[in-house]
């Protein structure tokens, strides 16, 4: 049975749409041009049968074929399990480096809706849209389909203060499961990835969006917004720094390099350090008054213990257990340990508290991240 959906509920905000038609009028003229996505799990194509039937890919297909005269890249920056204020150290390095022209923004279902995922949101958003090439932003809202939840009602303040558009699930899709219109498993194995034919029809939730646009393309233009308004938060997740084995050299004791080469982004668990006995350190000096840890949570049980310090100082203290009692895989954890303290360096220790005779692998810190210099 063909899926009917109200697209037209699915505008979260409309948003100023002069950048977005400055491309499209581009790409008609037919320049080479840049399509990228930032995102978790849906955007990178979890639980689609192959990358080319994802949803981003889908959009990418909507580009050449609207305006096939272009010619367009592809890149893809989802990372499953991860959140906006993981984008924020990442953006720079996964997205930003290719200069794109047109960007989707997607972590709805990846952060929570609480006043920190607004902040790193914000400063995501602040980093992408900011940035020296001026991309245009489209930022989709996905949804939890058993529930309806995500974090769109933080996300949809920044989309409303810096006049981006952005498309919801939540609105156009989640309505129909719930008045029985369509049957969960039809779209999503888990109520939360899509499956082919659910990865297509988010991708015509935006497309739907897309060719709107692209029919108001020679439209009197709103002034393309050029300066960034002030912050509407502290904002400070827009400036971070990870630090890794390729950009620190932290002392160490009973901590390794890992210095195996990392193929593509999703390879999440390269460039760190591992340690697998009681005792061993590894200490960094970083700037910031927020600093977080990524590392890695194992379902391989058991697992070694560590414990992260800021200053010596006990208010800061962060446990860092690496066993994962999940079974769907090894998870890229990103712990904070401080948040709006004091800017300025800091000295950061992380220690091996607890191993295990039968561990089954070290523990693996990937990163340090200090924001808000």
């Amino acid at each position: 049975m063909e899926i009917k959906l109200n697209y037209e509920n699915a505008i979260a905000n409309r948003g100023n749409l002069a950048r977005i038609k400055a491309v499209m009028k581009r790409a008609k003229a037919g320049e080479t041009l840049t399509v990228g996505f930032l995102g978790g799990s849906i955007t990178q194509g979890s639980l689609a049968t192959a990358p080319n039937l994802c949803y981003a890919y889908h959009i990418y297909e909507w580009w050449c074929k609207t305006f096939p005269k272009a010619e367009f890249k592809y890149i893809n920056a989802g990372i499953g399990a991860t959140d906006s204020q993981f984008g924020c150290a990442r953006a720079e390095s996964d997205l930003l480096a290719y200069e794109p022209d047109f960007v989707i923004i997607e972590f709805s279902v990846n952060d929570s809706s609480t006043p920190h995922f607004l902040e790193t949101y914000e400063g995501l958003v602040r980093k992408v849209y900011g940035c020296k090439k001026q991309p245009a932003v489209l930022l989709v809202h996905n949804v939890c389909y058993d529930n309806g939840a995500n974090a769109q009602l933080m996300h949809g303040k920044v989309a409303r203060y810096y006049e981006l558009p952005s498309v919801s699930m939540q609105s156009c899709i989640y309505p129909e499961l719930v008045a029985g219109h369509i049957e969960n498993r039809e779209i999503t194995p888990d109520d939360l990835h899509p499956n082919d034919k659910g990865h297509a029809l988010v991708a015509s939730v935006i497309t739907y969006y897309l060719d709107k646009i692209a029919g108001e393309m020679d439209a009197p233009e709103e002034t393309p917004i050029t300066e960034l308004p002030q912050p509407l938060t502290q904002n400070a997740y827009e400036d971070s720094v990870r630090y890794r084995n390729q950009n620190s050299e932290p002392e160490m004791s009973g901590f390794t390099r890992d210095d195996a080469v990392q193929e593509v982004i999703t390879d999440i668990f390269k460039n760190g350090w591992t340690a697998n006995e009681k005792g061993a350190s590894i200490a960094f000096d970083v700037e910031g008054s927020c600093i977080g840890v990524q590392y890695r949570k194992t379902i391989q049980l058991p697992a070694p213990i560590a414990k992260m310090t800021i200053d010596g100082d006990e208010e800061h203290a962060l446990m860092l257990d690496a066993n994962f009692d999940e079974t769907w895989g090894d998870k890229l954890v990103l712990d904070t340990a401080m948040e709006h303290g004091t800017k300025g360096r800091h000295h950061v220790v992380i220690e091996i508290t607890e191993t295990h005779e039968d561990d089954k692998l070290p523990f693996y810190l990937v990163s340090v991240i200090a924001s808000g210099k």
